[in-house]
């Protein structure tokens, strides 16, 4: 048995353990298999832990003579509040002026999912985006927006069922330039929302 499938194991027994601790019976037809289930939705719901960021990216880019704004919007991501272990999910915005070089599309989405599949707070995984997509491409300036609902507050504590949370993190260019950032809230705003009052 590799130290991996140990590790699995032992997650698992402890799953077990919890369910009787909640008064349950671990060994009930519909709970027979549940330590196994909840330890392989958990660590698809922490792969970011696992991940390389060179592999990632995995040199995917690109000169380009290109130097306006590029925006990737809605970005859907899952993540884990790492106070409850309850899911908080939304979408992310992100956005980058390049400095002569663009990055592939898919790489974004995927930089988002790295730092959402981890124990998260909505604030650190806004700055560890943005800060990485600085870091690898070097731009002008990056800007990332996320805005979630988190079942920490909708299902327990206070039960606010419609709140939302928005974080942003503006580096280089949309921090330092009121006219840059402007222009990215203005094209992530809600589909005829741009422009109004």
């Amino acid at each position: 048995m590799t130290s991996d499938e140990g590790r699995i194991r032992d997650a698992e027994r402890l799953v077990r353990e919890l369910l009787a601790h909640l008064g349950e019976d671990p060994d009930r037809e519909g709970l027979a298999r549940t330590p196994h289930r909840v330890v392989d939705a958990l660590r698809f719901l922490t792969e970011g832990y696992r991940q390389d960021l060179d592999d990632l990216f995995n040199d995917a880019f690109f000169s380009e003579d290109y130097d306006e704004m590029v925006v990737v919007r809605d970005i859907e991501f899952y993540s884990l509040c790492e106070h409850h272990l309850l899911p908080f999910f939304g979408k992310a915005h992100v956005a980058y002026l390049p400095r002569e070089r663009i990055v592939g599309l898919s790489k974004i989405p995927r930089l988002v999912d790295h730092y959402a599949r981890r124990l998260q707070v909505q604030e650190r995984m806004t700055k560890e985006i943005a800060e990485t997509m600085m870091e690898r491409l070097a731009p002008l300036g990056v800007a990332v927006v996320v805005e979630a609902r988190h079942l920490c507050m909708v299902m327990r504590g206070v039960e606010k069922q419609h709140s939302h949370m928005t974080t942003s993190s503006m580096l280089g260019a949309f921090r330092d330039e009121q006219s840059t950032r402007l222009e990215f809230m203005n094209l992530i705003a809600p589909r005829g929302a741009v422009g109004s009052a």
